[in-house]
């Protein structure tokens, strides 16, 4: 488990794009099972949309990628200090089956499918309500900056 501080300090994300609130369960190496509150105060559903708030799928694949990433430093396989930053390398088969909305509790649960030359490829899920909302196979690096 790990609450919002250690997720600071694993994440270099800041509002308003930390998606991540809580992480449930993990298995280093594994599985991450986290968790993202959906609040009407979200500064996206200003604009997406303002007769039927919906979390935009973009969006929902970035919360997963942060889940992905807390797993990849839960078994030391990543560190990272202020020069770190971990990219999207690809997203393959992502779909969206039913619309996240405010007042909902996003569940990221990302497994690690394999790490290969500092690729890390994940299999992961958004559910709501233990319904499938969103579903993706992700790929992350990390790279340092100047």
């Amino acid at each position: 488990m790990m609450d919002i501080h250690q997720i600071l300090e694993k994440l270099p994300h800041r509002y308003p794009f930390l998606l991540v609130d809580r992480v449930l369960e993990v298995e280093p190496g594994q599985r991450i099972k986290a968790l993202k509150n959906v609040s009407i105060n979200e500064p996206f559903f200003a604009g997406h949309f303002p007769h039927r708030p919906v979390m935009p799928g973009v969006l929902m694949l970035e919360a997963l990628a942060q889940a992905a990433a807390l797993l990849s430093f839960a078994d030391g396989g990543l560190q990272t200090n202020k020069n770190s930053v971990i990219y999207f390398v690809g997203i393959d088969g992502a779909r969206f089956k039913r619309p996240v909305e405010p007042g909902d509790q996003l569940i990221l649960e990302v497994t690690v499918d394999r790490v290969k030359a500092g690729i890390h490829k994940f299999s992961a899920r958004g559910l709501v309500d233990g319904h499938l909302a969103c579903e993706a196979q992700l790929m992350c690096t990390m790279r340092q900056i100047a």
